[in-house]
C-alpha cells in the first residue's frame, strides 16, 4: 500500500519560490488601461510576478533564466467569466476543454454552477498541475423550487436529490437561509449563483446573507419573477446574459423563467428603451459586472436545426450586439463570458470568438475588449487582486503572441505561449499533440 502515500504527477505545476525568470524586450499591453509599453521585462519570481518594467531597470539574479521577446506582444491572461464544464459531468470531455483553454491564453475562468463534486476535483487539478487548465473560480446554485424540474438539474445532481445539495439548492420563505450559505461555502464555491424564479425579496435576502459571510454573488439578469432591475438593486457582484437584462423592458411582468415576456426586439434595436437606459446607469454607479454572453446567439444559430429555432436566434443575436454595445457605451463594467465552446476539433477556445463579436459586432476598440477579457473578468470572479492584469505582486499569469491584438483580435491565433501561475504551456506543444 505504499505507493498509496505517494502523490499523483503534477508535470503542470507552477515553480517553486525563488526559481526566477526575466521575459525580457516585450511589448506589453498590462491590462490597467494604460497604452502598450515597448521594450518591457517582466520578473517572475515561482507562481507571482516580482517585478515589472523597462528592460535598462531589470535586475537578473544570478541562476534566473533570461527569456528574449524581442518583437513578441504580451497581454494578461485571458479569463471566460462563464463557463459550464460539467453539465452533465465528463471528465475526458472537461480535460479537453480546459486544455485548450489555457493553451489558447486563457488562464482562468468561472464555472456558473454545474455539478460540484466533479467541478472541485478539476479545479483542484489544474490548480496543483495535475492536468493543464485555467485556474477555475465556480459558485453553487440557488433556485426556487419550481426550477428543479428542470433536466439540468437531475444531470448535475445524480445519485441525491436536486435542490437538495449543497451545490444547488432550493430556496423559499422557510430555508434558513444562514444554513443554506453556509452548505454552500462548504463547497469551496467562490459565489453563489442566483438562477430563477426568485422573487426579489428572496433576491435581496441571499445576496445579503452570502455578503454577511464573505462569499460573493453572481446572478442571472432576471430570475424571473425578479427583474433585472430588482435583482441589481439586490447589490449582486455580476449579472449574466445581456438578453435577460432585456427584460427590464417587457410591458407584461415576468412570472417564470419558462414563460418569459416577448419582447419587441425592432424597437429595443432602434430606438431602445428608457427603462434601459436607467438601468445601465443604476449597474454603472453600483460597480455592477455584466457578463454579457454576446455571441452565446450565434453560435445556438448554428447549432439550431429548424428554421424557427434560427430565426429565434437570429433575433436575439442581434438584441445581443445591440444592447451589450449599448451598456459597453453607458459605462458599464463588461466581461467577456461565452457560455458555450467550439467543437473539440477547433484549435480555439469560444472566448477568441467572443472578443472578435465585441469588436466586429459591438463596436468596442481592440484594446477595450481585452481589458473586459482581463481586468473586468478579475473583478467578476471576485479575484482582483490577485490576476487581470500584468503588475508586480500578481499571479505571473500573461500571454506571449508574435502580432499585435490591440491592432486586430485575430491576432489571439498567434500565441506562442501561455505562462500561468509562473508555469509555461507552449502552443507547440498543444499543436503538436493534437496531430
Amino acid at each position: 500500500m505504499a505507493h498509496l502515500d505517494e502523490p499523483a504527477p503534477a508535470p503542470y505545476a507552477p515553480p517553486a519560490a525563488g526559481a526566477v525568470t526575466v521575459y525580457r524586450g516585450a511589448t506589453l499591453f498590462d491590462g490597467t488601461g494604460a497604452p502598450a509599453r515597448p521594450g518591457t521585462s517582466i520578473t517572475v519570481d515561482g507562481a507571482r510576478i516580482a517585478a515589472v518594467g523597462p528592460d535598462a531597470d531589470a535586475e537578473v539574479p544570478a541562476g534566473a533564466q533570461v527569456v528574449e521577446l524581442a518583437g513578441r506582444f504580451v497581454i494578461p491572461g485571458l479569463i471566460d467569466a462563464h463557463q459550464h464544464l460539467a453539465t452533465p459531468p465528463n471528465r475526458e470531455a472537461a480535460e479537453a476543454a480546459l486544455r485548450r483553454q489555457v493553451y489558447g491564453g486563457v488562464t482562468a475562468i468561472r464555472d456558473m454552477a454545474d455539478d460540484l463534486r466533479h467541478i472541485a476535483d478539476l479545479t483542484r487539478g489544474t490548480l496543483v498541475g495535475e492536468i493543464p487548465g485555467p485556474d477555475i473560480h465556480y459558485a453553487a446554485l440557488m433556485a426556487g423550487p419550481g426550477f428543479f424540474d428542470d433536466p439540468r438539474t437531475w444531470q448535475v445532481s445524480q445519485g441525491e436529490t436536486p435542490g437538495h445539495v449543497p451545490w444547488m439548492q432550493a430556496i423559499d420563505d422557510d430555508t434558513d437561509l444562514v444554513m443554506a450559505v453556509a452548505l454552500a461555502r462548504g463547497t469551496h464555491a467562490k459565489a453563489i449563483k442566483v438562477y430563477a424564479e426568485l422573487p426579489a425579496h428572496l433576491v435581496a435576502a441571499i445576496t445579503a446573507e452570502a455578503k454577511r459571510q464573505g462569499i460573493g454573488v453572481w446572478a442571472h439578469a432576471a430570475t424571473f419573477p425578479a427583474t433585472p432591475g430588482e435583482v441589481v438593486g439586490a447589490g449582486v457582484d455580476a449579472v449574466s446574459h445581456i438578453t435577460l437584462i432585456a427584460q427590464e423592458a417587457a410591458d407584461e411582468p415576468l412570472t417564470s423563467y419558462k414563460t418569459k415576456p416577448v419582447l419587441d426586439v425592432e424597437r429595443l434595436t432602434g430606438d431602445g428603451d428608457p427603462r434601459l437606459d436607467a438601468l445601465y446607469t443604476a449597474m454603472r454607479e453600483r460597480g455592477t459586472v455584466l457578463d454579457a454572453t454576446a455571441s452565446m446567439w450565434t453560435f445556438l444559430g448554428e447549432q439550431a436545426d429548424d428554421a424557427d429555432a434560427k430565426a429565434r436566434a437570429a433575433a436575439n443575436d442581434t438584441l445581443s450586439a445591440k444592447l451589450t454595445a449599448d451598456a459597453y457605451r453607458a459605462g458599464v463594467l463588461l466581461a467577456t463570458g461565452t457560455d458555450y465552446e467550439t467543437e473539440p476539433g477547433e484549435p480555439f477556445p469560444s472566448l477568441h470568438l467572443e472578443l472578435r463579436y465585441l469588436a466586429e459586432r459591438c463596436g468596442i476598440p481592440a484594446a477595450e475588449v481585452l481589458v473586459c477579457a482581463t481586468r473586468t473578468g478579475a473583478i467578476s470572479a471576485g479575484a482582483p487582486a490577485d490576476m487581470g492584469t500584468v503588475e508586480a505582486g500578481k499571479l505571473a499569469n500573461f500571454v506571449v503572441l508574435a502580432a499585435d491584438p490591440t491592432a486586430d483580435l485575430a491576432n489571439l491565433s498567434t500565441i506562442e505561449y501561455t505562462v500561468k501561475r509562473g508555469h509555461r504551456f507552449d502552443r507547440a506543444d498543444y499543436t503538436e499533440d493534437a496531430r
